[in-house]
């Protein structure tokens, strides 16, 4: 089975988890997708629920499908978000916005009861960090934030996009960050927090309370997160 049908499982198999009159977030990205896409052609067979998008492309998307859509602003509480992931570790950690929207990402999973990862079993990691760690920056000040964390013995830090920076839904950059491997990464998340003009990193630490995982055989993993 290859990546695609693996995400298309993953996505298709988080559908099952909305109930009737739900509010829940909708995740961003290539998983993510199939998720909006069952789920809209539930709402289409008369399953009414709202959502809270994490970006402008997930609510675009769910719009197109009839998902009613909602501000964070306007809302107490998510039911439930799924969500993908660029890498997970067996805890439940995660490594999140190589799609460019893990400031909205955060804030939605932060405001949820739940949150779900879909994902292929590519993702699945013993240790972060080999995915490029992504950071959102204040643009006005990113190179300085770069060199901080080339301090933090960083090996490579690229402004995402290089010569037409990529722009955030909320207006800044993204420092894409090549530690390899991260030994301790609620240190580590606290340091970069820690610096001037960054506004959010990609570490999504104690938030995901499952995770879909997608096999090559076509089965279907489920972790739970260790209360």
């Amino acid at each position: 089975m290859d990546a695609l049908t693996m995400k298309k499982l993953a996505g298709e198999f988080a559908a099952r988890y909305v109930e009737p009159h739900m509010l829940i977030g909708i995740g961003t990205g290539s998983t993510a997708y199939w998720f909006i896409q069952a789920l809209g052609e539930r709402v289409k067979q008369g399953l009414q629920i709202q959502a809270v998008a994490t970006s402008k492309e997930s609510a675009l998307l769910a719009s197109s499908f009839e998902i009613p859509i909602l501000e964070l602003n306007n809302v107490d509480e998510i039911m439930l978000t799924v969500d993908g992931a660029d890498e997970v570790d067996p805890q439940l950690q995660l490594i999140k916005g190589g799609g460019g929207a893990l400031l909205q990402e955060k804030m939605v999973a932060a405001a949820s009861q739940r949150l779900v990862i879909v994902a292929d079993e590519r993702k699945l990691v013993q240790q972060l960090g080999k995915f490029p760690l992504p950071v959102e920056v204040i643009p006005a000040g990113w190179k300085h934030v770069r060199r901080r964390i080339l301090d933090m013995h960083c090996p490579k830090v690229e402004l995402r996009g290089q010569s037409q920076p990529f722009i955030t839904d909320h207006g800044h950059y993204i420092l894409d960050c090549y530690f390899e491997h991260i030994d301790d990464a609620h240190a580590l998340n606290i340091r970069l927090h820690q610096i001037p003009g960054v506004v959010e990193t990609g570490l999504f630490l104690n938030m995901a309370t499952e995770a879909i995982i997608a096999r090559a055989d076509g089965s279907i993993q489920i972790i739970k997160r260790e209360s």
